[in-house]
């Protein structure tokens, strides 16, 4: 459960799953991505929060997501200079699981997969 009173820069509302609305978070998530925000100095939009198993695999989510477990977000990218602050940011702040895309950023901190991993998107 997340103490929203506690995160400074997110909402539930940006975590909401695109099909039903739930939201299912972990806690040390978003208090390590709120962490991130505020170091980045610059908005995240969440493109992809929360994901119920009957969206994840909609979208070609892996069964295994992250997204599923509350412990991944995707983050919108518009450019390199962007990708850059985002990416210090996540690693400055602890993340050791990202990956990259053309126009956005995976991130999550699922303990159960190996971390020290950065992979890129096709």
């Amino acid at each position: 459960m997340v103490d929203w009173s506690q995160i400074e820069n997110f909402r539930p509302a940006e975590f909401e799953c695109k099909c039903c609305g739930e939201v299912v978070l972990d806690n040390s998530f978003v208090q390590t991505l709120d962490l991130a925000r505020t170091l980045a100095s610059i908005p995240f939009t969440i493109t992809s929060g929360y994901r119920c198993e009957a969206h994840n695999k909609a979208v070609g989510g892996k069964p295994t997501s992250s997204h599923t477990i509350g412990k991944a977000s995707d983050i919108k990218v518009s450019g390199s200079r962007e990708r850059f602050y985002i990416l210090s940011a996540l690693v400055d702040a602890g993340f050791s699981r990202i990956g990259i895309g053309s126009n956005f950023i995976h991130v999550d901190n699922d303990n159960n997969k190996a971390d020290s991993v950065v992979w890129l998107y096709s």
